[in-house]
């Protein structure tokens, strides 16, 4: 048996190492400045004038520098404290990334140097982030442990490669991201770090075979478990959905099925579901293998990034396609969001929680008990609370951020919630799960169609999609993404609009001057959650403006980006009539996108003329 030391290493803090919502991201390559100010101005005029101003020679690797990575992982530890640290079980996977496999060394021999028991890997380094917590909550090792946590090696729906991003982030005992409490105690051990441990005689494990390898060190016994992960996850999901009733919906050969998985983590499961369990055939699978660089592609489930599957789905404006699928999906890179498409249609994601609540009980077994209550991020549309209102069901609203639903679960509060940002779950685990998603709703269209298989034609996604509006109105909803602007900017635009809400009467006239046919606002407001759990109270979490109509334009600073700022502009509008629910959505939505636009002053404050995505 190898035996090994520890060593401490002596290091300095790095700025900027304060997790966001989802972990610690940042571009491999960036600019080698320490000074704030003059980083932020840098960055604006890089914008302004549309090119690299230094090239890459003065930039440096983040995460591939010496102790960078060190750093974080350790002032990780160090909030856990030993307590909760020496002994533990953890797992250490990703999304398959660049530098993932090079990560997963690093951490497994300071897992070992902090008194770590033991490391659990998905082998070959892959595990998708659903999968992740399902194994840190049901996972069984072999001599009887069980994981205390995980360290997720991910960025995400963001870019991956030597030029791209990178990102960690610790998820706890309860399968869920690290609390704010955590996180904050991290960040404050970045900016004090004067060494990190590691084992030293420690040699990298073989990850691309199954099996465990055993050491020892000064704390005793240390193992690597690699394993594959697909194993446990598509057990859990064989216990939520009744697979045979699917299995006979793809083996109709009127209904065509598409998954198309961006070449992130999701490939790794979609081919064991989709196709070994479920029957379907290996040609319905797009971009299904990962890779480090995802083929060179954005790994973000949407209408922009997702071309391939959004040209086979009919609903390319350059490509037109004669026989689409009856249904298709998508998964981003770490596989914990989804996009729900139909034959020439899309599902919004707002729309899908609140369709997948709507039908749970009747289609999935899993809920077949009853719903304990829902809950949708505040950027989401009201979609989802028409249906809890309808079903007399418990209704939250919380931030962005999936630990906040996590805290609902644990104290049996939410069994169905979502986001707006392609995101939905359920508390089968504590995060997103997008595989779970194309589940539950193949699950839905296996229920409407159980008596209908053999018919003249089967129940749609946009059949269901517009029986709910017709059942419960129509929330007409778009998001704009102005991506990696300035931050300083950013923020200006910010306090511009919260001070606007000083005088809810010279926004009106404002806005009348912008479209006199637009409602009133009749309330604006930071939004501030208070948990109804543990009572924490979290502030300043996106700009609000509710007009007397029930619309809404909602601004938020997006957390999940890696350089600069992303400015997100939610725009909503309810429609109850019958009559009026069939219009296209931009259409509908003009006049409140001119509204929030020019009410932002988004030009003057970020130099875009127009955002960088549209969902």
């Amino acid at each position: 048996m190898v035996a090994f030391k520890v060593t401490r290493v002596g290091t300095t803090p790095f700025d900027g190492q304060k997790p966001g919502t989802s972990g610690l991201r940042k571009k491999f390559l960036q600019g080698t400045s320490n000074n704030q100010d003059s980083s932020r101005l840098l960055g604006r005029f890089k914008y302004m004038i549309g090119k690299k101003i230094f090239g890459d020679r003065h930039k440096v690797k983040v995460f591939t520098q010496p102790h960078y990575l060190q750093n974080f992982v350790q002032a990780t530890f160090n909030a856990l404290g030993s307590d909760k640290v020496k002994g533990a079980t953890l797992v250490v996977s990703g999304d398959g990334r660049y530098f993932s496999k090079d990560a997963i060394q690093i951490i497994t021999k300071m897992a070992a140097a902090n008194g770590v028991r033991r490391v659990w890997v998905g082998q070959h380094g892959l595990m998708s982030t659903p999968a992740v917590s399902a194994v840190v909550r049901d996972r069984v090792g072999a001599d009887g442990s069980k994981a205390n946590g995980a360290f997720i090696l991910t960025a995400s729906h963001n870019p991956g490669g030597p030029h791209e991003d990178f990102g960690v982030k610790y998820n706890m005992e309860n399968g869920g991201p690290a609390p704010e409490g955590v996180t904050n105690k991290i960040y404050e051990n970045t900016t004090t770090i004067k060494e990190y441990l590691i084992a030293e005689g420690l040699p990298d494990v073989d990850i691309s075979k199954t099996g465990v390898s055993s050491f020892e060190g000064p704390d005793g016994k240390f193992d690597v478990d690699v394993f594959d992960s697909t194993i446990d996850y598509v057990k859990l999901m064989k216990s939520i959905f009744d697979f045979p009733s699917i299995q006979k919906l793809l083996s109709s050969p009127k209904f065509g099925f598409c998954y198309d998985a961006l070449h992130g983590v999701a490939g790794y499961y979609a081919k064991r579901i989709f196709v070994e369990e479920l029957g379907g055939k290996e040609s319905s699978l797009l971009n299904c293998v990962p890779k480090e660089d995802f083929g060179g592609g954005h790994p973000d489930p949407n209408l922009t990034y997702a071309k391939e599957l959004v040209a086979r789905m009919g609903l390319s404006k350059s490509h037109s396609e004669p026989n689409p699928p009856e249904f298709g999906a998508a998964a981003d890179g770490d596989a914990d969001r989804n996009m729900i498409l139909g034959k020439r249609f899309f599902v919004t994601p707002s729309d899908s929680v609140a369709i997948i609540a709507a039908n749970a009980v009747e289609a999935i077994p899993y809920f077949s008990g009853g719903l304990k209550g829902v809950a949708r991020s505040m950027p989401t549309s009201a979609a989802l609370d028409v249906v809890a209102k309808s079903l007399n069901l418990k209704f939250y609203e919380v931030p962005t951020g999936w630990k906040f639903f996590g805290n609902l679960m644990d104290a049996g509060m939410c069994s169905i919630c979502g986001e707006e940002s392609f995101g939905t779950g359920s508390d089968h685990i504590r995060e997103k799960d997008g595989i779970w998603a194309v589940l539950a709703w193949l699950s839905i269209l296996a229920n409407k169609n159980k008596d209908n298989l053999g018919g003249e034609k089967l129940v749609s996604v946009e059949d269901i999609v517009r029986l709910h509006w017709a059942t419960y109105g129509r929330h007409y909803y778009t998001r704009y993404d102005y991506e990696n602007v300035d931050a300083a900017g950013a923020k200006e635009l910010m306090a511009h609009l919260v001070k606007l809400q000083s005088s809810l009467d010279e926004v009106n006239k404002i806005i009348k001057g912008i479209h006199s046919d637009v409602s009133n606002v009749v309330h604006g407001d930071e939004f501030e959650y208070k948990d109804p759990v543990d009572s924490s109270i979290s502030k300043h979490q996106g700009i609000r403006y509710l007009f007397e109509d029930g619309s809404r334009l909602v601004f938020r600073l997006s957390g999940t980006g890696s350089e600069g700022a992303t400015i997100r502009v939610y725009i909503e509008q309810y429609e109850k009539d019958p009559s009026k629910i069939g219009r296209d959505s931009q259409e509908a939505l003009a006049p409140l996108v001119e509204v929030a636009i020019k009410l932002s002053k988004m030009q003057e404050f970020t130099g875009r003329s127009a955002p960088t995505v549209i969902t």
